[in-house]
């Protein structure tokens, strides 16, 4: 199936063309039907010859009810494009041009009308010329009478043509179904429609309001007058919503692939057919079947950022068009260039942007998804995806990508950060780990190990080190640690108590310090010893008569149970001593 929206001025033949090529009645009030004027959407379907399936979204044409028109064709993908052989171009006619040219609207078909009334060609010629600089430049033209049904056979081949060239919607994609109607229907409830752009809808399926954010169950679909139990982009689709009234869906909400959209009341976008510095602050922006109040900040030639009334769920790379109520025109076309803005509040930080805007306007997706990660540094694969982007940058630990020229960077501020720690704290024995995250701003500590790495750097006991480093003591410690030396190389196993400590001025950090320059060896808490005094005490006990005591040792080593006891311990875990079941020890032999 395809779908294709009429645009046109009024009584031009719109909804007469849906009629009779569809058989169906296309205005739905009965107002409607009694004026002869078309007020809201309406809607009819046909088979063309050859079996394709086309339905047909048809707008109304008077000024007064642009935004309804608006509405309908911000999902379709083409149009049929009416204009009047006896009137030509009218005012509507430009601007619902205007409009399909800021949404987008690359695929179509021109009918010139009333052929029975009036010589088509100087009005076919009139639109071509008016759509000369649109992407609606090369669409077909037919010329064709809805009172005699000349030019209808003519109509429905070039309609084959253009349902032909048109791209097939992608299944797989996420939904966001733009909702155009919502009612209720005896026995089943809550039913809403719209043009399925992209994605599957199957009956059963969990789907989010994008207003609220709420969980909706499908339960049941239509699509074309005949229950489905999936229907595939692109189609008008019936949708029977479980568990919510019609006056919490309404227009312009749309239903979404949950945790597949972001919803967002900030975007930046690229502008066309404007000029920046005119706009007024004050309009509307169009998308999808959405009207919503917006508030318009400049922020260079081509480009701006508008705050929403109410967040909308879009993506980089949407169209959509900002239009002004008051003066009842188009202002300007969009392109949404940022669901995710950074603050502006540094004096030029506008401007700059602003350029920065300017150079990705019409680049690449990926050139796109690159400046966004370049400026957010961090970000995981699924917010590229709903932001619209396509994932890039470099894994680095806890699911999060980074731009690498990002991660070039955070190695040398990371390197200096430890040199810096270190000089600053010597008695520190390193940077801890979370200190690293808030300091280089990094989202998470799986990304602090592995930048840590790549700087060739450690993590250990939660604190960012460099291997190997020996970092000179303070004056007063190296001052401490040395007259703590000399006494220990008196009496190698006298271990200090925790008085002489004090008077030495030598506390936890002070003996942690010592510790990882080289100077101490820690044999237990509160017992401390020269660098090597394992070694030199495995070589003592060596000379005895094996196995021997904790006793022997003790008055081997000189000293007391207090040092002795933890320190048999220590060589037992290093293999110099072994521990016998009988609690006494012996030095194990060579292999």
């Amino acid at each position: 199936m395809q779908v294709i929206a009429t645009a046109g001025h009024v009584d031009h033949g719109k909804s007469t063309l849906v009629r009779l090529l569809t058989g169906m009645q296309p205005d739905r009030w009965e107002q409607e039907r009694k004026r002869g004027l078309t007020i809201d959407l309406g809607f009819g379907w046909t088979t063309l010859p050859g079996g394709e399936e086309v339905a047909f979204v048809d707008v109304p044409g008077h000024e007064r009810f642009v935004p309804n028109m608006l509405a309908g064709v911000g999902p379709v993908p083409a149009v049929l494009f009416v204009v009047a052989a006896d009137e030509g171009w009218m005012p509507q006619s430009t601007e619902h041009l205007q409009a399909l040219d800021a949404l987008g609207v690359r695929h179509g078909l021109l009918a010139v009308t009333r052929c029975d009334l009036a010589d088509p060609g100087p009005a076919m010629q009139q639109a071509r010329d008016r759509m000369t600089d649109t992407g609606l430049r090369s669409v077909g033209s037919v010329a064709v009478s809805g009172r005699t049904g000349e030019g209808l056979d003519r109509l429905r081949a070039a309609l084959v043509r253009l349902v032909d060239a048109l791209p097939p919607g992608d299944p797989g994609a996420d939904v966001r179904l733009w909702v155009d109607r919502s009612f209720t229907i005896a026995g089943a409830g809550t039913v809403v429609t719209g043009t399925l752009a992209g994605g599957t809808l199957r009956a059963g399926d969990e789907l989010r309001l994008a207003s609220t954010g709420a969980g909706l169950r499908v339960r049941g679909l239509q699509s074309l007058g005949r229950d489905a139990s999936a229907v595939c982009a692109v189609a008008r689709v019936a949708v029977n919503l479980r568990g919510v009234e019609r006056e919490a869906v309404v227009r312009g909400d749309a239903l979404l692939t949950p945790g597949a959209w972001l919803t967002t009341d900030e975007v930046d976008v690229a502008l066309h057919g404007a000029d920046t510095g005119g706009l007024p602050r004050e309009l509307v922006l169009h998308v999808g079947s959405a009207a919503v109040a917006t508030r318009v900040r400049p922020l260079g030639p081509g480009s701006a950022r508008l705050r929403l009334a109410r967040p909308l769920p879009l993506r980089v790379g949407d169209r959509a068009l900002l239009r002004d109520p008051g003066r009842r025109r188009m202002a300007a076309g969009v392109d949404v260039l940022d669901v995710r803005p950074p603050q502006l509040r540094r004096r030029g930080a506008a401007r700059r942007h602003g350029a920065e805007l300017a150079a990705l306007t019409g680049a690449a997706p990926h050139m796109v998804a690159e400046a966004v990660l370049r400026r957010r540094r961090f970000a995981t694969a699924s917010e590229l995806r709903t932001m619209g982007l396509p994932v890039v940058g470099e894994p680095v630990g806890d699911g999060y990508l980074v731009h690498p020229a990002v991660w070039h960077e955070l190695l040398d501020d990371l390197r200096e950060l430890v040199e810096q720690w270190c000089d600053e704290q010597p008695l520190e024995p390193g940077v801890p780990v979370d200190a690293v995250r808030q300091r280089l701003r990094l989202p998470a500590t799986g990304v602090v190990e592995r930048l840590a790495a790549a700087a060739s750097l450690q993590v250990v006991d939660g604190r960012v080190c460099a291997p190997g480093r020996r970092t000179a003591l303070p004056g007063p410690v190296e001052a401490a640690v040395a007259e703590l030396t000399a006494e220990l190389r008196d009496a190698p196993f006298a271990a200090p108590d925790a008085a002489r400590m004090a008077a030495l001025r030598l506390g936890p950090r002070e003996l942690a310090a010592a510790v990882r320059a080289g100077r101490l060896l820690k044999v237990a808490d509160g017992v401390f010893l020269l660098t090597g005094s394992d070694r030199w005490a495995g070589q003592l006990l060596a000379g005895l008569p094996q196995p021997f005591t904790l006793s022997q040792a003790r008055q081997a080593l000189g000293t007391t149970r207090r040092v002795a006891v933890p320190l048999l311990e220590l060589l037992d875990r290093r293999g110099v001593t072994e521990r016998l079941p009988d609690s006494t020890r012996r030095i194990p032999r060579s292999p």
